[in-house]
C-alpha cells in the first residue's frame, strides 16, 4: 500500500447502509452460517463493523457483540442503531489494531466484513485476533479476491483483494488452526461483480 489517500469512512458513514450494503452483509451472514456454528454462548468482537450491518443480521444467534471500527462517524450510527433497537447486547468501542494496543478483553468469534484490505500490515491484524480470542475460539472473515483495482479506484489507498493462498499462509502463521479459505459470494459494486471469499479458522 502507498501513501494515497484512504476512504474517508466519517464523511460516508451517514448514507452507508444502502441496499448494495444491506445486500452484502446479508449474504456474509448466511456464509458465516453455514461456516461457525453460532451459539448465543458466543462472545463476539466485529472488526471494522461500521455501521454495524453485519452484526445486526447475526446478533439473534450470538451472545454479547461489541463493535468496534476506527471511524468517529460510523461509531456515531453504529450507536444510535443500537438506542434505537434497544440492543443492550450490542457496544461499540473505537479500536484500530494499527494504532492501538490489544485489548484485555477475549472472544469466543471475531469476525469482519471487507476491513483486512484497508490494514496495511494483514499479518500483524491476523496476529493481534489470535491474542484476543479465547482458547477454541473461532476467526471469520470475508473480503475480496484479487481484483484489478477498480472496486475502489485508483485514488484509495487499499490492498486490492487477496489471493486464497496468501491468506491461508498469513493464517497458519498466525498460530491459527482448521484453517480454510472458500468461496463467499459475488459483490455488486460500479455495475461490475466482484468475487468474495470467506476465510473461517480457530484457535487452538
Amino acid at each position: 500500500m502507498s501513501q494515497r489517500p484512504k476512504t474517508d469512512f466519517d464523511a460516508r458513514a451517514q448514507s452507508w447502509d444502502d441496499a448494495n450494503k444491506v445486500k452484502r452483509a446479508t449474504d456474509m451472514a448466511a456464509a458465516m452460517r453455514r461456516a461457525v456454528p453460532l451459539s448465543r454462548s458466543m462472545k463476539a468482537l466485529e472488526y471494522g463493523a461500521g455501521t454495524g450491518l453485519l452484526s445486526f443480521c447475526l446478533r439473534d444467534e450470538l451472545g454479547p457483540i461489541t463493535l468496534a471500527d476506527s471511524s468517529a462517524g460510523m461509531r456515531a450510527v453504529a450507536a444510535q442503531k443500537i438506542a434505537a433497537a434497544n440492543a443492550r447486547d450490542m457496544r461499540v468501542i473505537d479500536l484500530d489494531l494499527m494504532r492501538d494496543p490489544v485489548p484485555a478483553e477475549r472472544y469466543d468469534l471475531i469476525f469482519s466484513i471487507m476491513t483486512l484490505h484497508h490494514m496495511p500490515d494483514v499479518p500483524k491484524v491476523l496476529a493481534d485476533f489470535f491474542l484476543l480470542l479465547n482458547p477454541r475460539g473461532w476467526l471469520c472473515h470475508t473480503d475480496l479476491d484479487v481484483e484489478d483495482g477498480s472496486f475502489h479506484g485508483p485514488e484509495v489507498d487499499v490492498h486490492h483483494g487477496f489471493e486464497r493462498g496468501t491468506v491461508r499462509s498469513w493464517l497458519a502463521a498466525a498460530g491459527f488452526s482448521d484453517v480454510s479459505v472458500g468461496d463467499c459470494c459475488n459483490i455488486e459494486h460500479g455495475g461490475r461483480s466482484y468475487s468474495a471469499f470467506i476465510a473461517v479458522c480457530r484457535k487452538c
